[in-house]
């Protein structure tokens, strides 16, 4: 079997770097295809590929330097995506759930890998340490949940949740252990741990959201900047927890949660950072752990199976006990608790780093090393495979839950389900453009409806100039490359009419489209007033909800949806349909949802089931001084204007909007314009 191997491996490794780079795009190409063809998860395919051509395999790669690198970007960058998954609201909300799951997922591996290593020979502080590896668990196979949908699942808030815990403690075990048998677990060293450890979380989980919302509403136009402020704040937090002797990849997950509500999950942004992690350096990760599997080692020494098969067994039923435990404990599917249990048995990254620490103070031996690299191996190909299976089965058991919105009217529950959104959006404004467009694919992605950027020229004077044309052409193109970021369905739309309300009103039935949203500067002249604006004439002359829109900051810094009505909306056939907008909005965008109750001191709001489980306020008084009061830094305001008459002289917006914009100039805002039943009827 030796010379086999020593045949079959080249001389050297190749170190040409554009050679190197050939053979492992070629790898990331070809082993998920191949893998999957079989019925096996690509993942496992990265793996098994990295160990052919690795220096174990063929030798065609070293794992030298670069693949290192390659290797910990993609780590990295797989815990900042598990954090940008994570919804601190719904941590808050399924903490004690996410805690039962973390301490018995990591609390059942140390009893039993401490048992265990203990009874085969090794002493108290090896077994400790072993024991440790088995408690945690690297998240090697999230894209397949992600990709799948489920991610915002309370099984999988748990058990993200749970990762944070488990990774922390088994993690802070590594460093007592290491001191330990080093003799310096003393005092000072408690006395720095524990303080830098709190210091540094809450720097990271209030700190960063503050200076992302300041770069964002300064630098909000140039997505580049974005791209590159969200990559280095993901290496600085990464740094920072290596600086206090906390593993970096907790770092990595921390900086994920933390920049989180700041990143929309269907905004051009997120899927650059999504398919970047996905398409590059997390198969790259993938690649270099099966790159660390040396076959020959595990034939080497008869002792180094009965290692091997105690640590593969431990490390599969430890993980086991706790997620069916928790999952027979929160009544959760049996698919659900197999999932949990797929997610956390892979061993990979915290496991290498602990045994790699050890072996270096030869506090285990290469025996260990060598069951080490049988169980990741092991676990990487069980981790995916059972994941796969069990996260396809809960899809074809449930739907997604963000595909229904329950409503309650008329004190009855009733399951809506979102009008599927074919958004008409104008695009004019270079300035405003962004905002208006990532607004409209917000309610498109979450809705998997299509988008129609349009800009119109007015033939007025006769000839169109060839560079009004070229800058047409220009802004729709440009719309559609933000559109294309999100795989969102885009049809650009270029026309030339008398007047820019007519090509407004044109082209949203030649779309079939059910919704139109336009820009707003804040006010109205004295000719809009008198004679009609174009967004009035819009309004008028459209049977479909019109959203009127003024972003003074960036729609992605938003933190709360602020839905104000006064008595008559709110009793008005028009609110349902208002909530469900505001939801969706309030969900992708990943901010609260807050509604503002205002009546008049003669009269008062009856609440009925309809804001069953929501945030809501009742206010007394003049609706615009206690709307002003109520706003805050970051909301996006929502008004509701049902009325769908014109009185000459004033706008059709009516004066709420214009009162609100003058009074507080930094209110984003967005006034929904629905058709009452009365004008249905008309």
């Amino acid at each position: 079997m030796t010379n086999y191997y020593l045949f079959c491996q080249l001389p050297n490794p190749i170190t040409d770097p554009v050679a190197v780079f050939l053979i492992m795009m070629g790898v990331l190409l070809i082993a998920p295809i191949l893998f999957e063809k079989i019925k096996l998860p690509g993942i496992v395919g990265l793996i098994v590929a990295g160990i052919i051509v690795g220096p174990h395999g063929l030798g065609l790669l070293a794992r030298d330097k670069t693949i290192i690198l390659f290797g910990t970007v993609g780590l990295l960058f797989l815990m900042f995506m598990a954090g940008l998954e994570t919804s601190l609201d719904d941590l808050k909300e399924n903490g004690d759930k996410a805690t039962i799951f973390g301490l018995s997922t990591f609390a059942v591996p140390m009893i039993l890998g401490m048992g265990a290593m203990l009874f085969i020979g090794y002493d108290l502080l090896a077994a400790i340490l072993v024991a440790s590896c088995f408690a945690s668990h690297t998240l090697l196979s999230l894209p397949i949940v992600s990709k799948r949908g489920l991610m915002r699942t309370p099984m999988m808030t748990i058990t993200l949740g749970g990762t944070l815990i488990v990774n922390i403690l088994a993690l802070l075990v590594l460093t007592i252990v290491v001191r330990a048998s080093e003799g310096g677990l003393s005092l000072g060293f408690w006395l720095f741990l524990i303080p830098s450890l709190a210091i540094y979380t809450f720097a990271t989980l209030f700190g960063v959201p503050k200076l992302g919302r300041w770069f964002f509403r300064t630098f909000g136009r140039d997505e580049g900047a974005e791209f590159t402020f969200v990559v280095l704040t993901l290496f600085v937090v990464s740094y920072a927890a290596k600086l206090i002797d906390i593993e970096p990849i907790i770092g990595a997950f921390l900086a994920g949660i933390s920049i989180r509500p700041l990143i929309p999950q269907l905004s051009p942004l997120m899927n650059r950072i999504q398919f970047i992690g996905n398409t590059l350096f997390i198969p790259l990760f993938l690649l270099s752990v099966g790159m660390l599997v040396n076959p020959k080692t595990l034939i080497s020494e008869p002792r180094s199976f009965v290692v091997s098969g105690a640590m593969i067994v431990v490390s599969i039923v430890a993980k086991f006990i706790p997620a069916w435990g928790v999952g027979k404990y929160f009544n959760f599917s049996f698919s659900n608790t197999m999932v949990m249990f797929g997610l956390s048995v892979a061993q990979a990254a915290s496991t290498l780093a602990a045994i790699t620490v050890a072996f270096q103070i030869n506090l285990v031996d290469e025996l260990t090393v060598n069951g080490t690299i049988a169980m990741i191996l092991v676990t990487c190909i069980v981790s995916p495979w059972v994941t796969t299976k069990w996260a396809d089965q809960i899809k074809a058991e449930e739907s997604s839950p963000s595909e229904t919105l329950d409503i309650k009217d008329n004190g009855e529950e009733v399951e809506q389900k979102p009008p599927v959104y074919r958004v008409v959006v104008p695009v004019a404004n270079p300035n405003t453009e962004d905002n208006l467009l990532n607004l409209a694919l917000l309610l498109v992605n979450a809705t998997k409806g299509k988008l129609f950027p349009l800009h119109i020229l007015t033939d007025v004077n006769g000839i169109i100039p060839k560079g009004e044309k070229i800058r047409q052409a220009q802004l729709l193109e440009t719309a559609e490359m933000i559109a294309h970021a999100t795989s969102t369905d885009v049809k650009s739309v270029a026309r030339i009419e008398s007047s820019i309300d007519q090509g407004i009103l044109h082209v949203y039935q030649e779309c079939d489209a059910n919704i139109i949203i336009c820009g707003w500067k804040g006010f109205s002249s004295y000719k809009d007033n008198f004679f009609g604006s174009i967004i009035d004439n819009v309004i008028q002359k459209a049977p479909i909800p019109v959203l009127i829109a003024r972003f003074t900051e960036p729609i992605k810094t938003t933190q709360r949806v602020v839905l104000a009505i006064s008595d008559f909306q709110y009793n008005s056939s028009s609110f349902v349909e208002a909530l469900i907008l505001s939801k969706i909005l309030a969900n992708e965008l990943q901010a609260n949802l807050h509604i503002l109750l205002v009546s008049s001191r003669a009269s008062s709001i009856v609440v009925d089931n309809r804001l069953t489980g929501l945030s809501f306020q009742q206010l007394k008084g003049n609706f615009t001084r206690r709307v002003l009061q109520e706003m805050q830094p970051d909301d996006l305001l929502l008004l509701m204007a049902i009325e769908n008459y014109k009185v000459v002289g004033t706008s059709t917006l009516g004066s709420i909007p214009e009162a609100i914009a003058r009074n507080y100039r930094q209110v984003s805002m967005m006034i929904i314009c629905l058709k009452s039943s009365k004008s249905n009827e008309e």
